[in-house]
């Protein structure tokens, strides 16, 4: 787009993420993915006459959880309102959600982009319950609805327009994906609906104060969706104000097959949803006592960890991100800390060798829990030069998973334990450089690079127990005569 170096794109993003309740947010019907279609659902879910709700006090901690990670303020006093409109997939004709009073205001996310580090301000963090579920293509004729999603629990979290990139948008939600799933809040699963993403997004000159016509493009269900809409929608924005045409704010839609978004209705600039305080949930008050007990409880969180890690540790930066990726493999690469000095070689098998592990069937931290002081001993047999990583890794890991038992027993039983006999393994740096005579003319006459391939050549003559480095020498020295 030629002219996209005039404008700038101004974001705000409302993502509702789905708490990791057993039950709704005002009743005790199951929240569980995937039963049939309306066999989680009661009077109350429906919103019968005369049913009254109770609301849900882990979702209540799940929300200040996410609020207490995100340096937003608590509020101690709070209220529940009805949001009235209609929808065939919303039962009660209303939704329970909070207005005026969300439970946490402000705070901020971090995010990396290229240029550093930014952080994006929030607006709030609120509860709500979720609408049901319209299905549009079981039937040419008829709309299919599933109520089970319906009263399920949502914080929603809302954005200032602080986001000036379909980057940005991109990191922030990914990041937010990691935050929810860390603190264990969201199982963060945007292919089972349980977190969603609606995008506010305008266009202004450079240098502008103003904010443009917003357009709202909703239910964002993949991250890279959320992108993929954001860019099509600021190149559309873009293309209709140089072309002298006026944007309308407009609810839309985004179409995964071709990366377009369509309009789903024009907006009016506010909506008269009557919001009143419900009359049948009593304000629920929370107390300094009871936020300190919760923030008690919070982990550690992913960029923490990423410093301490980086100073204690002295790890990379690549490494450090991606060892805090996933809670389980953090909690894991700490225990094994605690047990050796051998930072960077724990994670690198971490990060190789455990993750490839990990991904097999009936894989599980459970049994790498088990062998956690075997483990810590391999690794330390390759760290001292005992072992061949290759050996280490590809055979006796797989070897103390199947039978907890001690490495060095086993490689001593396997005859695997690396040799740094200069005898033997000069005997087959000779062999090697016997069976390969043009590969030695032509190092000789200054391919060095083939010096790999040697080195390759004689650990597979012998089986892995030559030790690399004795190996490499010994080459060069016969090699130069």
């Amino acid at each position: 787009m030629t002219h996209s170096s005039k404008y700038e794109a101004v974001i705000g993003l409302e993502i509702h993420a789905q708490l990791a309740t057993q039950t709704k947010l005002f009743c005790g019907d199951s929240t569980a993915f995937g039963a049939a279609p309306n066999t989680q659902i009661s009077p109350i879910t429906m919103g019968h006459p005369g049913t009254l709700p109770k609301t849900n006090e882990k979702a209540i901690e799940y929300a200040i959880t996410m609020g207490l990670a995100c340096g937003s303020v608590i509020e101690l006093n709070n209220y529940f309102a009805r949001k009235n409109y209609f929808y065939p997939d919303l039962p009660k004709g209303y939704q329970i959600s909070q207005h005026t009073t969300p439970i946490c205001v402000g705070g901020t996310v971090r995010i990396k982009t290229l240029e550093g580090e930014k952080d994006i301000q929030l607006n709030r963090i609120h509860l709500e319950e979720d609408a049901g579920k319209s299905i549009h293509d079981l039937s040419e004729t008829a709309t299919y609805i599933d109520l089970n999603r319906a009263g399920t629990p949502l914080i929603e979290l809302v954005t200032e327009p602080c986001l000036h990139s379909a980057d940005e948008a991109f990191l922030f939600v990914t990041e937010i994906r990691k935050l929810v799933r860390w603190l264990g809040v969201c199982d963060g699963n945007m292919e089972e609906g349980s977190l969603r993403c609606d995008a506010n997004i305008s266009i202004r000159l450079k240098g502008e104060d103003r904010l443009g016509t917003r357009v709202e493009v909703k239910n964002l269900n993949s991250i890279r969706n959320i992108k993929k809409a954001i860019e099509f929608e600021i190149e559309r924005l873009i293309e209709i104000t140089e072309t002298g045409g006026t944007i309308l704010q407009q609810t839309r839609s985004f179409d995964a097959n071709n990366d377009t978004t369509f309009s789903i209705r024009d907006k009016e600039d506010a909506n008269d949803y009557r919001y009143f305080p419900d009359p049948d949930l009593a304000p629920f008050h929370l107390t300094n006592e009871s936020i300190e007990a919760l923030r008690a409880k919070l982990p550690t969180l992913p960029n923490a960890l990423q410093k301490q890690w980086k100073t204690n540790f002295k790890l990379s930066h690549y490494d450090v991100e991606q060892l805090s990726e996933n809670k389980e493999e953090a909690a894991y690469f700490i225990q094994l800390t605690a047990l050796s000095a051998h930072y960077k070689a724990i994670a690198n098998w971490i990060l190789g060798p455990i993750r490839a592990y990990l991904n097999e069937p009936n894989a599980s931290y459970e049994k790498l829990v088990t062998i956690q002081p075997y483990l810590v001993e391999l690794i330390e047999l390759v760290e001292t030069n005992q072992l061949n990583f290759s050996v280490a890794s590809n055979k006796i890991f797989k070897e103390i998973i199947a039978v907890p038992q001690s490495p060095l027993q086993y490689a001593t039983a396997h005859n695997l334990l690396q040799s740094n006999s200069a005898d033997e393994i000069e005997n087959w740096v000779n062999q090697v450089i016997a069976k390969h005579p043009e590969k030695v003319i032509e190092y000789k006459k200054g391919k060095k690079g083939l010096i790999g391939l040697f080195v390759g050549e004689v650990k597979k003559i012998s089986q892995g127990k030559a030790d690399p480095k004795l190996s490499t020498s010994l080459l060069e020295k016969k090699l130069a005569e």
